[in-house]
């Protein structure tokens, strides 16, 4: 039975205390209208746990804002949301629509730096956040299991003549009663050529959860800085504190053990935020798909956040990807899928519990 508002609650009982179910949990369709947002297409979703979060119909179905009780779970940035048609693809233009957001998806065919490969030019993380999914589906329904499930599902297609087409299949879900979000995604080339093939998950954490005191919480067995900058400090690379003026980001790579079923928990933890209550954020995804992952700690003003993402690459361009080996490819009508969990830890208890989840894979070795 979910548990809502402190208690369980038979299907019968909710209904008969509501006169729709979105009184309690559920998913509504809008469109925005001021600004660089105008006409982008988006679906609220809330769960009655007290999570709720946007999902961006015009932006690859990616999750914009995002709150647990009132409090942010993402960093938003001062770009806000934007309609697709601002999006500027050459160099680092990619900065002007990036929202931050809980999650923003960079790819499918070039993800990281901005750079020149085999002759072609390519703008920072892709294309994939800036096109908007069709074929759209938002529905919410009682499953067999006797959970109420909401979702948002539809393609996105990245597509060139003479070029790639590459249709990501994305449905993200949560049930009544849950404090995470669930994200279904696969990728598949209908082309008739080979494809290059990088994605990254660009997890967006901010304030409260990103704050003085916040440590990482991670089965890494190897660290390892991206460049000169996140050298310095490296001893540091999971610990955060308040913003910082003239901060200047630091990238760290991380080499994951997993847990026996493939999975990866990762987490973002502050036992002094909410009153001494403790909150968190944490992030599942599946190393086998995303052997990479990627640190961005962002401790700047206005600019304060730490990035968590998973990837099948790291950040450093296309061609360098190409060069040293991991440049990984889609064959004709070859399909990947890939699976993320996000989630809230709301209490002291539920952080020991993961830091103690993650502590285990460790001895396990």
């Amino acid at each position: 039975m979910p548990n809502v508002f402190g208690r369980e609650f038979t299907r019968e009982e909710l209904e008969q205390r509501t006169g729709r179910m979105d009184q309690v949990c559920g998913v509504r369709a809008a469109v925005l209208t001021d600004g660089r947002a105008a006409g982008v297409r988006v679906a609220d979703v809330w769960t009655g746990s007290g999570l709720e979060f946007t999902v961006l119909l015009d932006r690859a179905m990616d999750i914009g804002a995002a709150r647990w009780q009132g409090k942010s779970l993402c960093w938003r940035s001062s770009v806000g949301d934007v309609h697709p048609a601002y999006f500027e693809p050459d160099g680092i233009g990619w900065l002007r629509s990036f929202g931050g957001d809980l999650i923003t998806t960079c790819g499918l065919t070039q993800a990281g730096a901005a750079g020149v490969d085999e002759g072609r030019a390519l703008g920072l993380h892709g294309r994939i956040s800036n096109l908007p999914a069709e074929n759209v589906h938002l529905d919410a329904a009682w499953d067999d299991d006797g959970h109420y499930v909401v979702w948002a599902a539809g393609r996105v297609r990245q597509a060139s003549v003479f070029g790639e087409n590459v249709v990501l299949t994305r449905r993200v879900f949560t049930q009544l009663g849950e404090n995470r979000v669930w994200i279904h995604d696969s990728v598949r080339n209908e082309g008739y050529e080979r494809a290059e093939h990088m994605l990254l998950y660009h997890v967006n954490l901010g304030f409260p959860v990103v704050d003085d005191g916040t440590v990482l919480v991670a089965p890494s067995r190897a660290v390892t800085p991206r460049d000169a900058e996140a050298e310095e400090g490296k001893e540091a690379y999971a610990e955060f504190r308040g913003p910082r003026r003239g901060y200047r980001e630091k990238v760290y790579y991380h080499e994951m053990r997993p847990e026996s079923d493939g999975l990866v928990p990762v987490a973002l933890v502050n036992r002094h935020a909410n009153a001494g209550a403790g909150f968190g954020v944490y992030l599942l995804y599946g190393h086998r798909e995303l052997p990479h992952f990627v640190e961005w700690k962002m401790l700047g003003q206005g600019t304060y956040v730490v990035g968590l993402e998973p990837a099948n690459c790291l950040v450093e361009g296309r061609a360098k990807e190409r060069a040293e080996g991991r440049l990984q490819f889609l064959e004709p009508g070859e399909q990947r899928n890939y699976r993320l969990e996000i989630g809230v830890l709301p209490s002291l208890l539920e952080i020991a519990a993961f830091e103690e989840r993650v502590g285990a894979i460790a001895r396990k070795e």
